[in-house]
């Protein structure tokens, strides 16, 4: 019997790729051959955006077929983006099976992103086992699960939509969770909402087709969301470096020439800036960010994507980048796992995304945190509430986090020794989660069933 041959389904955005991207090459270092199956459209941005030095094309077997977009349209518009996904892929999915059957080792298994319930269905169909991966915190996929309950205490109606602004109790361990809040309720207009949520419904009943349920997460993270849905089992937390390798699976090119910028300042000093590959700014809040930035007087580097500004143009503050261009450094994309391990690195701005979340504690980095949509907003009471690893910023009156809240909250992190002490406690939690715990078993275990087919 040859090594087993599966095939790798993420959801179509940067946060999902990049995690399912890390359980493809654990798995390949086990000796499982893997096919990671992008869309068209992000097929071409990965591979336009490796490095030479990049050998993941030696490693995994990568291929796509089509989101049901053409090239021009909105895929951060995600209710369209669901629609083109549900109506398309499968039986493009399905046609790309039958193919590598007839021309290399047969597919085994599949093993998809939780919110892509539609490759269970085209497994089943084709009497292939399955596995769901889940890559964001337990306890979002917790509120998804809930949601017959959340109907029935009048929380949210039968389309999902919030009765009345509730906080919401999922466990006594799990963060309160605002009901506007929850994943289908804070994305996009009510349109999108509904699509998402009826996505979510439907993901609900399409995992029971699964055998396994893996997750980018661990006890130490998450002890209540995993106690009320034992279902769902930790493998995580997903870092390059405990797999001694680097992230791959970027949409954009990454500037590693920080790298040595950071070589050149000083241990602990440098707030990193990054906001992820979704969030927004209007023209406002971009130059009260820059001119809080240079208010705090200490060296940065900060990640602004092309897009970052809803205007076509970003501008900056009048002389900002003269004045701050001996301690600032702006680049459009970094090499982000390597960046939060630089020992310069002192602070991470975040949009408290889950990857950027994980890697951050898992590099004893603390936070001052940013959310904008979907599970960041948990992410963050996690960091704040849960794990006291991090601050929020307060908004005025009209919405804006200004340039003096943004100086005060990173004098108070980095003054705060408290802060960088528990982050570097949580850091060797996960750190000996992931090499002898819980998800060291958890993931040997989705190994060996794998390699029994």
């Amino acid at each position: 019997m040859g090594n087993p041959h599966i095939i790798a389904v993420p959801y179509p955005a940067q946060g999902h790729v990049i995690p399912l991207m890390e359980v493809s090459l654990w798995l390949v270092k086990n000796g499982i051959k893997v096919t990671f199956v992008n869309s068209d459209f992000n097929h071409q941005r990965i591979v336009k955006s490796l490095s030479k030095e990049d050998n993941i094309k030696e490693l995994v077997n990568m291929v796509s077929i089509p989101d049901g977009l053409e090239p021009w349209e909105d895929r951060n518009e995600l209710g369209q983006l669901t629609q083109g996904i549900f109506n398309v892929m499968p039986q493009e999915l399905e046609a790309l099976i039958h193919k590598i059957n007839q021309t290399e080792d047969e597919i085994v298994c599949v093993i998809a992103d939780w919110g892509m319930g539609w490759a269970f269905e085209v497994a089943e169909k084709l009497g292939l086992r399955s596995a769901a991966f889940w890559s964001g915190p337990a306890a979002v996929l917790a509120s998804s699960f809930t949601i017959p309950k959340l109907v029935n205490d009048g929380i949210i109606d039968s389309d999902g939509r919030p009765l009345k602004n509730h906080m919401v109790e999922l466990s006594p361990n799990i963060p309160l969770m605002n009901s506007k809040n929850f994943l289908w309720t804070c994305i996009g207009d009510p349109t999108t909402q509904k699509i998402i949520f009826d996505v979510l419904v439907k993901c609900n009943h399409t995992v029971k087709l699964t055998s396994w349920l893996v997750c980018n997460s661990s006890n130490d993270l998450e002890p209540g969301a995993f106690s009320l849905f034992p279902n769902i089992l930790p493998i995580g937390p997903l870092l390059a470096r405990n797999r001694l390798g680097t992230s791959t699976g970027y949409f954009w090119p990454e500037e590693s020439e920080c790298l040595t910028w950071l070589d050149q300042q000083l241990p602990n000093s440098v707030i990193y800036v990054a906001f992820g590959s979704f969030t927004v700014f209007d023209q406002t809040q971009f130059e009260e960010l820059a001119l809080g930035l240079e208010l705090t007087n200490r060296p940065f580097l900060w990640v602004v994507r092309q897009d970052v500004t809803a205007e076509i143009d970003k501008v900056y503050p009048k002389g900002f980048n003269e004045r701050v261009h001996n301690r600032g450094q702006i680049v459009g994309w970094a090499p982000q796992q390597k960046v939060l391990s630089h020992p310069s690195v002192a602070c991470f701005i975040s949009h408290c995304g889950w990857n950027s979340t994980i890697e951050g504690i898992g590099n004893g980095v603390p936070f001052l945190c940013w959310p904008y949509f979907a599970d960041q907003f948990l992410n963050q009471a996690y960091i704040c509430d849960e794990w006291v690893v991090g601050l929020g910023f307060d908004k005025d009156e009209s919405g804006i986090i200004r340039r003096g809240e943004i100086e005060d909250k990173v004098e108070k992190l980095l003054t705060g020794k408290s802060y960088k002490t528990r982050a570097l406690k949580l850091q060797e939690k996960i750190t000996d989660n992931v090499t002898g715990g819980s998800s060291y078993d958890n993931f040997n275990n989705f190994i060996e069933w794998i390699k029994d087919y």
